[in-house]
């Protein structure tokens, strides 16, 4: 069988497609990476949320403990206020990791759409490889029957020649 003359082509497809499985396989991790990261921040956040609630009500209970007064209650209430701004930066990170999430979640889908045409376009020439199997096959056996005939009528006409030369006219 001949060569077939797209065999690079068939090769820089299927390549593509590797690359294009693997860029997707990548985006799948770092979007799985990234949510990963904002359950973590999440949770976090609920933690310090439980913590400052914890750590409010024993600074209450020292403060009422030793009698500290208006003072005490005072530095209790700059504690909080603290406490609840580093939460509040927090949630501003959370924000910014869900929008990091999302970047990941359209990467992965440009993968995806990148992946699939890289499939087809890798099909496409398959398909064409196999259609010029069947007609390099279907031209060979055409070829083949030529011959085949061709053998046939000459061994007929040297049967009928020999047979015309040894004795006149019998005829199969």
């Amino acid at each position: 069988m001949p060569p077939y003359r797209l065999e690079a082509l068939l090769d820089i497809r299927t390549k593509a497609e590797d690359a294009a499985k693997e860029a997707f396989s990548a985006a799948v991790r770092a979007h799985d990476a990234e949510k990963k990261k904002l359950e973590e921040m999440k949770a976090a956040l609920e933690r310090a949320k439980a913590e400052r609630k914890a750590k409010v009500q024993a600074f209450l209970v020292e403060v009422s403990a030793k009698g500290g007064g208006i003072n005490g209650f005072q530095q209790m209430g700059r504690f909080e206020n603290r406490l609840k701004d580093e939460e509040a930066q927090k949630a501003l990170d959370i924000e910014r990791q869900k929008e990091a999430v999302l970047q990941a979640e359209k990467l992965m889908e440009q993968r995806r759409q990148e992946m699939a045409n890289a499939a087809m376009e890798k099909k496409a020439i398959e398909k064409h490889k196999d259609t010029w199997k069947k007609e390099v096959r279907k031209e060979r056996m055409m070829k083949e029957e030529l011959n085949q005939e061709e053998i046939g009528n000459t061994l007929h006409l040297q049967r009928t020649r020999a047979a015309a030369a040894n004795g006149g006219g019998s005829k199969e």
